[in-house]
């Protein structure tokens, strides 16, 4: 094999290409001179959410010029650079709305710093990937949160986005591709929209962070706790691994060894992307139990020299792009207690050396979409008000409305003649407009009618009503040109809509792990102790 394939070869495995003098590298995740009162800085370090080891540092500044000076080194890029936009989520009886942040990690090897943990000389300005991807899902009454993982090897259909840069569109994948190429794709506005694309899940913020960022942040905390089952070392034959080197027990990791534990694939478990999730989970949970703890804080100084390059390792959304937005967030994330927040890995099966969505990802996604407690311990839910529609539906007979089947699943063959009955039951029902698509070959779990203006909403409740659609199946969405009734795997027989019983447990294959538990320990592959 030549040197150029071999290059290839390793940055297919997500792995960086070590130089000759160093050992190789596992792939990435993943004023005034006066200083703030230490009182306050650790007041304003019990930060409790996960997604606080991309921002604890971001508020560490006092006086106006050193605020100003870590705005600047904030970056800044659109939230979203697909064409299809998500509806955002219904208020509740409250008024009250989730928030949705996606978490980027950044394998880029643009910066001297990042070079160094990150790679060889001949990955330095490289196209970048997303190989850590996690959607932090705080609920509308800040009771719980809720993060999903997505491997960073799962295959899905990137969809068009254009560069904000310079305009180069970026057309949509014509197979399905790794998730961690949306990055290159014009930036984490593309990643945004790929996950929004995939889960229906109205996006709200993202925030993306970069080697360096990753250990001046574990560096700030002094030290995560993390554990593991035997004596590990993250290094094969070959050279493959990140390097980590712990005795069994636990050890708070900090620094590049912290960097190595979250980039760390070979050596956990059976080696897979499955297994770093799993990892990084730990990681993340017993982050989030420090940071509600009295950090140990060194010297004012280190802190705001840490706080510098944190700041200059994030890339945010303009809705963040400033200290203040940061901490304003942080307080929101704050109010959820350890026990309440639960990492998941999104359900998926192998497909070759790559891994796709199950049924049961579709069902993570629907609890997230609809702000369930992953934990099972949510309250039961006032029903939230309906509002009347913008336009009243037009009489039956001149609403347009396509059939769609989508009976289709993973173990079950497309229920023949599908959408040619619902279509034949509205025409019987008075909907003479109502057309069938035979042409299409769909995949729905829940029975949905889709309508992508507000001038179709009456329309398209006017179809669930005469069919015994509940309301909430009634969906805004740009995916489509008319109103289109998708009949899901969840009605494969009859002409009138039963409602399944609803299942709002999280699926066992998302190997929840909750907040508070800090008894989890990784489990060592025996090739890889010491």
């Amino acid at each position: 094999m030549t040197q150029n394939a071999t290059r290839e070869t390793v940055r297919d495995e997500g792995l960086a290409p070590a130089p000759d003098d160093a050992p190789p590298a596992d792939d990435a995740p993943p004023g005034d001179g006066t200083g703030p009162r230490p009182r306050r800085l650790r007041r304003m370090l019990k930060w409790s959410a996960a997604v606080l080891a991309l921002l604890i540092l971001a508020a560490g500044g006092a006086g106006y010029l050193y605020y100003r000076q870590l705005n600047d080194n904030i970056k800044k890029d659109p939230l979203n650079l697909g064409d299809a936009k998500v509806a955002e989520p219904t208020p509740n009886a409250a008024g009250q709305t989730p928030l949705n942040i996606l978490l980027i990690g950044s394998d880029a090897r643009d910066s001297e710093e990042n070079q160094k943990l990150g790679g060889a000389r001949e990955t330095f300005g490289s196209t970048p990937l997303a190989d850590v991807q996690m959607l932090l899902h705080l609920s509308a009454d800040r009771s719980n949160m809720s993060v999903i993982s997505m491997p960073r090897d799962t295959l899905l259909h990137i969809p068009k986005c254009t560069d904000p840069d310079d305009g180069t569109v970026y057309p949509a994948s014509e197979g399905r591709v790794m998730t961690n190429q949306s990055l290159g794709h014009g930036g984490p506005g593309c990643t945004v929209a790929t996950w929004q694309e995939l889960t229906g899940i109205h996006i709200d913020h993202f925030v993306m962070v970069d080697f360096a960022g990753v250990v001046a942040m574990a560096d700030a905390v002094g030290g995560v706790p993390v554990c593991v089952d035997a004596n590990i070392h993250s290094r094969d034959s070959q050279g493959h691994g990140s390097g980590l080197k712990l005795a069994k027990g636990t050890h708070p990791v900090k620094g590049e060894q912290a960097l190595q534990w979250l980039r760390t694939r070979y050596g956990f478990e059976d080696g897979s992307d499955l297994a770093r999730n799993k990892a990084q989970h730990m990681y993340m949970n017993s982050l989030a139990r420090q940071l509600r703890e009295n950090v140990s804080l060194s010297s004012p100084n280190n802190l705001r020299r840490l706080a510098e390059e944190a700041t200059r390792a994030l890339t945010v959304d303009p809705g963040l792009d400033t200290v203040k937005k940061l901490y304003d967030l942080s307080t929101e994330l704050r109010k959820v207690k350890p026990e309440r927040i639960t990492m998941t890995t999104m359900p998926n099966r192998y497909v070759g050396a790559r891994v796709e969505p199950t049924e049961d990802a579709e069902q993570l996604f629907r609890l997230v979409r609809e702000d369930i407690a992953l934990d099972g311990k949510d309250a039961k839910p006032e029903p939230a008000v309906e509002k009347p529609p913008a336009d009243p539906a037009a009489a039956d007979a001149d609403i347009a409305v396509q059939v769609r089947n989508g009976t289709r699943t993973d173990t079950l063959a497309l229920a023949p003649g599908r959408a040619g009955a619902i279509a034949g039951e509205l025409q019987e029902r008075g909907f003479a407009s109502a057309t069938a698509d035979t042409a299409g070959a769909y995949t729905e779990a829940r029975t949905v009618v889709r309508y992508p203006s507000a001038d179709l909403e009456g329309d398209a409740r006017r179809i669930a009503v005469a069919l015994g659609i509940p309301a909430d199946a009634v969906k805004r969405s740009t995916d489509v040109s008319g109103v289109t009734l998708v009949v899901g795997a969840d009605w494969r027989e009859g002409t009138r809509y039963e409602a399944p019983e609803r299942d709002d447990t999280t699926p066992e294959s998302a190997q929840a792990l909750n907040g508070a538990d800090d008894t989890a320990c990784m489990h060592v592959n025996p090739a890889f102790t010491w």
